[in-house]
């Protein structure tokens, strides 16, 4: 049987360092201002995946709050209005998730959120992360936080090469963390400082090693080599063909089915037609989406077939087009095919 390998001393002088120096390098977050669990929840399911700067500049976490304040009001919100209010942060199953949970909570915890971090493991869409932060920034518990800034912050104060995305690699992070957490006198300041340090300080690539609060403790030799990463897969190709329509009335859009965007509102599909029989092509664009590298041909529309839209596809009138839910690639491209002379009608 392995042994228990001892405590690290260094644990309990990590944690009080990075929570004095958090106490004068804090940034000014609006989520930092509050203990309400379900602003704290917002914040954190926008931040998955998506940059502070683009959710604060853009104003997406104050006029989420202003639409749906609490979970009441978002598990009764339609979804059309909780579409609309995401919309431009991508990934809108998480804006979906956040209503069922909005809803489970309202349903069985009479719209309160649970102290305890095991309900809150338990709840629908929460994984350890967003518990963790949950519990330590709400109700400030002893609740560990494993981003991506926590684990170059940890990888690098251990000197450690296991990539953070092996099974091995996880399971060190998380219980490093836990160690860290548990040792700090204020759990909520202590993983807001660890984060802060990684967006900051401990930054990838060119780490500020001199500015950093426990160079002390840290044995990086080669810290922007670290933390180290499983091959990543290449990114997949992928053509994208619509068509836009116009008249008096409005535009035609078509209403998504799929998994990721259901309920979206996009430019409609072009129908199958030959190669060598393509309509001619208005705009061009790329953009990314998980590990594909999308391009976006917009065609101009097909007369014959007009008539003969299905159900999922509806002229939406000119006032209403910015009210509607729309992923951002197809806004741009809107937007775009509405500003240019040629498409505007007299």
């Amino acid at each position: 049987m392995a042994k228990t390998p001892p405590p690290d001393p260094r644990v309990p002088r990590i944690a009080s360092d990075l929570i004095a120096w958090f106490a004068s390098s804090t940034k000014d977050y609006p989520w930092r201002k509050t203990r309400d669990p379900y602003a704290i929840l917002v914040s954190e399911i926008m931040l998955q995946q998506t940059q502070i700067a683009t959710v604060l500049d853009r104003g997406y976490f104050t006029r989420w709050l202003e639409c749906f304040p609490d979970f009441a009001s978002l598990a009764t919100a339609p979804e059309e209005a909780v579409l609309k209010a995401w919309e431009g942060l991508g990934y809108y199953r998480r804006a979906r998730n956040l209503q069922k949970l909005a809803q489970q909570i309202v349903a069985d915890h009479h719209g309160v959120m649970p102290a305890d971090p095991d309900v809150i493991r338990s709840l629908p869409g929460i994984g350890p992360y967003t518990a963790g932060a949950i519990s330590s920034f709400a109700f400030n518990l002893p609740e560990p936080i494993v981003d991506g800034n926590v684990a170059r912050v940890v990888s690098r104060v251990w000197n450690d090469p296991t990539p953070i995305d092996s099974t091995e690699g996880t399971r060190l992070l998380w219980e490093r963390a836990t160690n860290l957490v548990r040792a700090s006198e204020n759990p909520s300041a202590f993983n807001s400082a660890l984060m802060e340090l990684g967006q900051t300080v401990c930054r990838p690539g060119n780490p500020d090693c001199d500015a950093c609060p426990i160079q002390a403790h840290c044995r990086a030799e080669t810290p922007e080599a670290l933390p180290v990463r499983k091959p990543r897969p290449k990114l997949t190709a992928v053509t994208e063909r619509v068509i836009f329509v116009r008249n008096p009335t409005g535009v035609l859009l078509e209403r998504e089915t799929g998994n990721r965007r259901t309920g979206l509102w996009k430019l409609p599909a072009l129908p199958e037609s030959s190669p060598d029989s393509l309509p001619p092509v208005l705009l061009k664009m790329t953009y990314g989406i998980t590990r594909y590298r999308v391009t976006l041909w917009v065609h101009e529309d097909t007369p014959d077939s007009t008539p003969n839209w299905p159900k999922t596809h509806q002229v939406i009138p000119h006032a209403q087009l910015d009210e509607v839910a729309m992923p951002s690639p197809y806004r741009k491209a809107l937007k775009k095919l509405l500003q240019h002379s040629e498409f505007r009608l007299e």
